[in-house]
């Protein structure tokens, strides 16, 4: 099975430019599942219905999120009708939406998405590690999931790590997402998971982490809050991992980057059927 997972997109540029390429992406390379954060969709903060449904629409089966997810208030209420749409599965008990689910892919396989958020300099949620084990013990992989993609939205690369080997063997992915900065430790761990500690971002590198450069700067020479952060607006590189996994283990055979547009150096997997034009 070929699986994409795309990293947070940030403002209009990301999401457009993942609306616009990600139906070629999946077209030309057969793409049987896509995942794609959206936390930062809506002007760097948050998700709006519209941005999930055109989204989805592009061609992402899921659309996951993290600490920004109600930042449009509207998500309290959509979230409960849109079954695409993920919250981190550490939240408290009754908090609306869902922290995972089973989805159907495009070549009939089930594939469970798992969104969960870190604790170490984040908002203090239920232990993400409980939370997954629960999840992976009531819809194991090879028995209920074809294949289970776990996005790890945490600020610190030492929790996605043990995060990754938490789950090794027991999932297909476990990718970090939060920090917009595409990591280079892409493997696959001993138990046969697939693991990269950020995807990165879907938004403009000429930014800091996808933001208009000026205020960032101002905030780390002044110290003080001058202005509100907007999203930059040049031209975005799609950041992701990409899987092909085993069809009988649902663990992973090849894992690389994706790196499309943009500023950054390009990468298109090398199992692709597009790498070599």
């Amino acid at each position: 099975m070929q699986l994409l997972f795309l990293g947070d997109l940030v403002g209009r540029t990301g999401r457009n430019a993942v609306i616009d390429e990600l139906p070629q992406l999946v077209e030309d390379n057969s793409l049987d599942f896509v995942v794609v954060n959206g936390e930062n969709s809506a002007a760097g903060f948050g998700i709006t219905e519209e941005i999930l449904l055109n989204v989805v629409d592009a061609g992402a089966d899921v659309v996951t999120t993290g600490n920004h997810i109600w930042d449009q208030r509207d998500t309290l209420v959509y979230i409960e009708r849109q079954n695409q749409l993920l919250r981190p599965a550490n939240y408290p008990v009754g908090t609306p939406g869902k922290g995972a689910n089973l989805y159907r892919a495009k070549n009939g396989a089930d594939v469970l998405v798992v969104n969960v958020m870190g604790r170490v300099y984040m908002d203090a949620l239920d232990c993400p590690f409980a939370a997954i084990d629960k999840i992976l013990g009531d819809c194991p992989l090879g028995a209920m999931a074809d294949a289970i993609i776990i996005d790890m939205h945490a600020e610190a690369t030492s929790e996605k790590q043990a995060m990754g080997h938490f789950c090794d063997g027991r999932a297909s992915l476990v990718v970090g997402t939060h920090t917009h900065v595409p990591t280079a430790d892409h493997q696959v761990l001993v138990g046969g998971t697939a693991y990269m500690s950020d995807a990165g971002m879907c938004g403009d590198y000429d930014s800091v982490l996808g933001m208009e450069k000026e205020e960032p700067v101002n905030r780390f020479l002044r110290k003080m809050n001058g202005a509100r952060f907007t999203p930059a607006m040049g031209e975005a590189t799609i950041c992701g991992v990409a899987v092909e996994t085993d069809d009988r283990t649902g663990l992973a055979k090849h894992v690389s980057p994706v790196r499309i547009g943009g500023r950054l150096s390009q990468i298109i997997p090398p199992f692709w059927p597009t790498a070599g034009e």
